[in-house]
């Protein structure tokens, strides 16, 4: 198991003290504002729900794939990945979002949304699938139960200078970074917990949980150039 650092145990009370950091979005290029979508099968989607329109863009629940079709882009949010897949398939919603990733649509993942956006996982459950996207292998649960979440700083220089309040949950992490992929942030040790490829991006942590919203922001930017 990975060595956590300088990471202080999390508790929702202390996490509750954060405020989102907002601001006029300047990301859309248009009038009109980028549709997003959260996939809304499990999970903590009204936290998604709220820093994204916090910052501009309209956010609206995903649960059926006629509602893919009228999204720019798409958030996983946090949950049980296992649940979140089964339900996606049961829902016809597994293959439309993979068609949509494959045509350029950018999606962000959060936790077991990071699960479910990469290529590999090392300890998934039988049958257990992924959407795809990102060239890495990923370790589920890698640092314990709930009882061993965790809450530190990390330096994460394409959202700025300043470092992110990242938040860990019975996280996963990244076990292997392939070349398409690009490490965003990690640990003391080394140990990759935000990486992106192309317009497709996971965090082992939720940023949507402390109200850091420059990950959102850093997202919707993708959402804006596919957008074009």
């Amino acid at each position: 198991m990975p060595r956590v650092g300088s990471g202080r145990p999390w508790s929702a009370s202390t996490s509750r003290t954060f405020r989102l950091r907002t601001g006029s979005p300047s990301v859309a290029g248009s009038g009109s504002p980028l549709r997003v979508g959260v996939l809304a099968l499990q999970g903590d989607v009204r936290e998604h729900v709220r820093v994204l329109t916090g910052l501009g863009a309209e956010a609206t629940p995903v649960r059926r794939a006629s509602e893919l079709t009228g999204v720019d882009g798409l958030v996983i949010p946090g949950g049980e990945s296992t649940v979140i897949d089964k339900l996606s398939r049961g829902f016809g919603l597994a293959e439309p979002i993979r068609d949509a990733r494959r045509r350029g649509m950018p999606m962000f993942g959060t936790c077991a949304g990071l699960i479910l956006l990469a290529d590999r996982i090392v300890d998934g459950i039988s049958g257990q699938e992924t959407f795809g996207g990102l060239d890495v292998t990923v370790r589920r649960n890698a640092f314990g139960s709930q009882l061993d979440s965790f809450e530190t700083d990390l330096d994460v220089p394409v959202v700025g200078p300043e470092p992110v309040h990242a938040v860990f949950i019975r996280a996963p992490l990244v076990a292997e970074t392939g070349p398409g992929a690009t490490p965003l942030a990690a640990l003391g040790d080394g140990t990759v917990v935000a990486v992106e490829q192309g317009a497709v991006m996971g965090t082992s942590f939720h940023p949507e949980v402390t109200g850091e919203s420059r990950f959102h922001r850093y997202f919707l930017e993708k959402v804006a150039d596919a957008a074009g």
